[in-house]
């Protein structure tokens, strides 16, 4: 039988893994094994990449929220604005820096936080917004940055699933992780730019940011042992940035063969007349009450795709879809299954009890299909032919 993984990280070539091997031969014998000169090269050619003044290394995606939010001051009273149809460590360095996370709803088109909500959730306690770049597109930071210069708030971008990504801004098309005073990226393995473990990476315009998290990164110690703030151990491994570096120069080839996939999906289950776009226009209640599979949408110049989603009419079709697809051995995931409003450990904020339709019905709906650069057309047909098989046959189940 076909197996077609959600995603497969072992699928490079003999000679990749022969560049990843003198690499890693070279690192050993350096001696170098904290912080050095891999980690700043890295840190050069990202803040290149990402057409930003400054990058900074760290520990993981989650440790470069939470060093952003430390660096600009947050704590203790304040409330940061995030959406809550995301992962959760977005909310969570929020509430771990001592903030209050206050949820917004989302936008169907694209799964990012939906600007019309912003001000309404904006108080005297509100210190900075959290746009989330969702699934490898951009949210529509055309729209948000007004509103936060408006009142005066910080913006840090979690571009952890959109390296690379563009968007329209001011006339222009800007990179992800450019446009607020922090963008945090994740090189967590399943990312588009992925390591061989945990690691991060902070990018800013303003150099007094830059200076400031990059004491915070070593327990806020300038010069060593000598400490006027408190930050932590946020450090890149070196060993992951010597591997990371040839693999950044291989991202853009990446990109693009995610973006032939999901165009080849779309060419196909278009085809099938058992999907349609997911048009910026949609209604809840119009996928509610329809027979198609919805198909996600390219708001901005560039979505790079860390992962496709499916969006069904309710959750009993994409729970037998996931079923169904499981079965065909078919990698199917559900990003993600409660929003943040709804989690537990949350319970004792206002917000939690809060109705955010568009994350719930996300949540309800979505499901996420293989994607991954080396897909082979061949799977992506096998997916498609199980999609369509399985569509057919769960469409008796009630609404």
């Amino acid at each position: 039988m076909t197996r077609v993984p959600l995603l497969d990280l072992t699928r490079f070539s003999v000679d990749e893994e022969q560049e990843y091997i003198e690499k890693f031969r070279s690192f050993i014998r350096s001696g170098q094994y904290i912080l050095g000169p891999e980690v700043e090269k890295l840190e050069e050619e990202c803040a290149t990449y990402c057409e930003t003044k400054y990058s900074l290394g760290v520990s993981s995606g989650t440790d470069a929220l939470l060093l952003a939010l430390m660096a600009l001051g947050i704590g203790d009273g304040d409330e940061v604005i995030c959406p809550s149809y995301t992962f959760f460590a977005t909310a969570g360095c929020i509430w771990r820096s001592g903030a209050k996370p206050v949820f917004v709803d989302s936008c169907l088109s694209d799964y990012n936080i939906d600007c019309n909500k912003l001000e309404n959730a904006i108080t005297e306690r509100t210190k900075a917004i959290i746009p989330v770049h969702l699934f490898g597109q951009c949210a529509d930071m055309d729209r948000l940055m007004p509103i936060a210069e408006k009142h005066n708030l910080y913006v840090i971008e979690d571009a952890a699933q959109a390296i690379g990504a563009e968007m329209h801004y001011q006339g222009e098309i800007r990179k992800a992780g450019g446009i607020g005073h922090f963008g945090c990226f994740s090189f967590f393995p399943t990312k588009n730019l992925g390591g061989f473990g945990d690691g991060g990476l902070i990018s800013t315009n303003d150099l007094e940011l830059y200076n400031r998290a990059k004491i915070m990164r070593v327990h806020g110690g300038e010069p060593k042992y000598y400490h006027q703030v408190v930050g932590g151990n946020f450090r890149l491994d070196p060993l992951q940035a010597t591997l990371l570096r040839p693999r950044l120069k291989k991202i853009d080839t990446w990109t693009k063969a995610r973006q032939e996939n999901a165009e080849f999906y779309r060419k196909l289950l278009l085809k099938t007349g058992i999907a349609e776009m997911l048009e910026p226009n949609t209604t809840s209640e119009e996928i509610q009450k329809s027979q198609s599979i919805y198909l996600p949408l390219e708001t901005q110049p560039r979505h790079i795709y860390n992962q496709f989603t499916l969006l069904l009419p309710n959750k009993a079709w994409r729970d037998a879809l996931r079923q169904k697809l499981a079965e065909a051995q078919i990698g199917c995931e559900i990003y993600y299954p409660v929003p943040l409003h709804k989690q537990e450990c949350f319970a004792s904020l206002a917000s939690s009890s809060t109705s955010l339709p568009m994350a719930e019905f996300a949540a309800d709906r979505s499901c996420a299909i293989p994607i991954f650069p080396d897909l082979r057309e061949e799977e992506i047909l096998y997916v498609v032919e199980n999609i369509k098989n399985a569509f057919s046959g769960i469409k008796s189940i009630g609404q």
